[in-house]
């Protein structure tokens, strides 16, 4: 073939800037889809939190939700974000209980959880794990072993004794933790969850019922 018919070669800068269009092409989309599907996200989520309030709750029908600021407990309206506390009620619109939330570092990551306080019996009355890598068949017994969920329906919070979990079979009082053999950490984990929530969280809602921060 003659050099009249032979086909340039594109230039390295052509190269690179065809690269980076695309290389910027690709990002922009990806952040389009990321901010169009966020609110969905969201959405399922605060969901998915709706309904594990009342997993928690024995006796629910519905709830009210408030966040903390500097003045003390606020009421929001239905939908919105930002809470950190749920409160449900039972058909008659009177108080079941709390929805709190909780974390610690379990085997593989960190377990975050909700639990329901019940502030006239000083108890935690339910739990659900919200998210958990642990390992299947071992650790994710947190979320699906029945003897393990036990301990949560009339669990002692009153902070006269930390909450802490114990050896499968060997608990003895009610503020303790009956563990699962072979996901050891795991339910540490939730245990150690519990134990910090609850002294963080419990003072401070027991003070704003007292003071009326709270609806009875």
């Amino acid at each position: 073939m003659s050099d009249a018919h032979a086909v340039a070669a594109p230039s390295p800068f052509r190269l690179v800037a065809t690269l980076a269009g695309i290389a910027l092409f690709s990002g922009v989309l990806l952040s389009l889809t990321y901010e169009g599907t966020k609110p969905i996200i969201a959405r399922k989520e605060q969901a998915a939190l709706q309904a594990a309030v009342m997993e928690v709750l024995p006796g629910a029908v519905s709830q009210r939700s408030y966040q903390r600021n500097e003045t003390g407990w606020v009421l929001l309206n239905e939908g919105a974000e930002g809470a950190n506390l749920y409160e449900g009620l039972d058909a008659d619109g009177n108080r079941v209980g709390f929805a709190l939330t909780g974390e610690a570092r379990g085997y593989a990551d960190v377990i975050r959880i909700l639990y329901g306080y019940d502030p006239e019996q000083k108890q935690v009355i339910g739990l659900k794990v919200l998210s958990s890598n642990e390992t299947p068949g071992l650790g994710d017994k947190i979320e699906k072993d029945p003897a393990f969920q036990e301990n949560f329906t009339a669990l002692d919070a009153s902070l006269e004794y930390p909450i802490r979990t114990v050896k499968n079979g060997e608990k003895e009082h009610p503020w303790q933790v009956d563990g699962i053999s072979g996901a050891t950490v795991s339910s540490k984990a939730v245990g150690k969850a519990l134990r910090e929530s609850t002294a963080q969280w419990v003072p401070v809602l027991d003070n704003a019922i007292e003071g009326g921060e709270v609806q009875p």
